[in-house]
């Protein structure tokens, strides 16, 4: 009996681990295919993310991606000893820009931004970029030519409310096609590009004549990688533009005129006569910019020069102009945040229960803009067109964080004007709230 007992008691214990062992089975075959699920979830559902680099919907695979960003600048103008009454004081939105980018098939760029700032609605980028290599891409649409340094950078990112003089003598968008990349393990970039060519200071979005401007431009920075280096801040570069303009009538003459910071007209080529006829754009029209900048800690120096060169012709007489600008400004940091030319990074963002306050930087600039003296008397009349402009700027800027900046310039622009024509100095106040996201 003790035998039969012990038997069934064997029989019932390997039964028992038999079936211990199957469940077990069962089991590690269904944790597999939990994660066999999880993975092809992983693999196919979209992520989304929200944060201060935007919005953005993305595809597993980071193959497909769509963004969503934007700026918005709500600026205000007023005018000290303003006895001629040429300037207004007034609120405005200066920008209004929603900014639409996307990616497809992991190399392939989209970037659209319209902008509904100052009352009108502008295209300013619809452009697509091929990655093929860091070395080489390509660009295409309406974008800024690579041509100047102040201009290359963006709205969000300048230490001033509005650009330097030397800005006005530069594109601001184009629409062609451009080559451009990193050589040197990043520590040389290069663009060049063949574009409809525009107006100094202006955009468009198509051409009315067949002739073409190339760009290009090479900027270094030796020192990049070297982080005990203190020329690490250093960057040089050099730009220029060759290609025709040809006016057809002085409404359409292809002939810059020039504004101020606080927008108000200082130049401008003379109008129609019965006589002599307009002032047009009248063949080959370059331009050359050498600039740098050297950022050392939280202090920084941009500068930077620009030469415009375009023959005109009135009538029976032409002649080709060179109109030349050139900056210097300097920034500081007074927080301690590193100084560079894509803005400050506070360590801390605004927050009075944590008693954190941001990063604030202190800046000036000084910036000035000859007029060819071959303009006058006859392209220009020397008795309303000054002959060239001075200005410079004293500023403030908080960074209340990533995406809100206060801004404050006083700004003071002199004229180079005949006596009989003396053009008082302007004197101003720039005042800015910047949210980006």
């Amino acid at each position: 009996v003790a035998r039969a007992i012990i038997t069934d008691s064997a029989g019932t214990l390997a039964e028992q681990v038999e079936q211990l062992s199957t469940q077990l089975k069962i089991l590690s075959r269904q944790i597999e295919l939990d994660k066999e699920q999880a993975a092809e979830r992983a693999r196919t559902t979209p992520q989304t993310a929200a944060g201060k680099g935007g919005f953005s919907v993305q595809s597993a695979d980071g193959q497909f991606r769509l963004r969503l960003r934007g700026y918005v600048h709500s600026d205000g103008r007023f005018f000290v000893d303003d006895t001629d009454r040429r300037g207004i004081d007034t609120f405005v939105l200066r920008r209004v820009r929603p900014v639409v980018e996307a990616t497809m098939y992991g190399i392939f760029d989209v970037r659209i931004m319209p902008d509904f700032g100052s009352g009108a609605t502008v295209l300013q980028d619809a452009y697509v970029d091929m990655r093929f290599h860091p070395q080489f891409k390509i660009r295409a649409g309406k974008f800024k030519p690579p041509l100047g340094f102040e201009r290359l950078i963006s709205a969000t990112e300048m230490p001033f409310i509005e650009r330097a003089l030397p800005t006005l003598l530069v594109p601001n968008r184009d629409l062609g096609v451009m080559v451009h990349g990193d050589l040197a393990s990043g520590n040389v970039a290069y663009a060049a590009g063949i574009f409809n060519g525009v107006v100094d200071g202006a955009s468009a979005d198509l051409d009315l004549q067949d002739g073409k401007d190339v760009v290009a431009r090479v900027f270094a920075q030796p020192f990049r990688a070297r982080r005990d280096s203190r020329w690490q801040g250093f960057g040089a570069g050099v730009s220029g533009s060759i290609g025709t303009q040809r006016g057809v009538s002085s409404a359409n003459n292809a002939l810059p005129g020039f504004r101020t910071s606080a927008q108000t007209s200082f130049f401008g080529f003379r109008g129609d006569d019965p006589v002599l006829g307009a002032v047009l754009a009248d063949g080959s029209h370059s331009r050359l910019s050498g600039h740098g900048h050297y950022y050392l800690g939280s202090i920084g120096v941009l500068g930077e020069y620009v030469v415009s060169s375009q023959e005109v012709s009135r009538g029976t007489t032409a002649d080709t102009l060179d109109n030349s600008a050139w900056q210097l400004a300097g920034t500081w940091v007074l927080t301690g945040e590193p100084a560079t030319h894509r803005g400050v990074v506070p360590r801390t963002s605004f927050d009075m229960a944590a008693n954190t306050w941001g990063a604030v930087e202190l800046t000036a600039r000084y910036s000035a803009l000859d007029i060819d003296r071959n303009a006058f008397p006859v392209f220009a009349n020397p008795a309303t067109a000054a002959r060239g402009a001075q200005g410079w700027t004293a500023g403030v800027n908080w960074y209340l964080n990533t995406g809100v900046k206060l801004q404050a310039n006083f700004e003071r622009t002199t004229f180079d004007t005949p006596a009989a024509s003396q053009r008082r100095a302007e004197h101003y106040l720039l005042t800015r709230l910047q949210f980006a996201f």
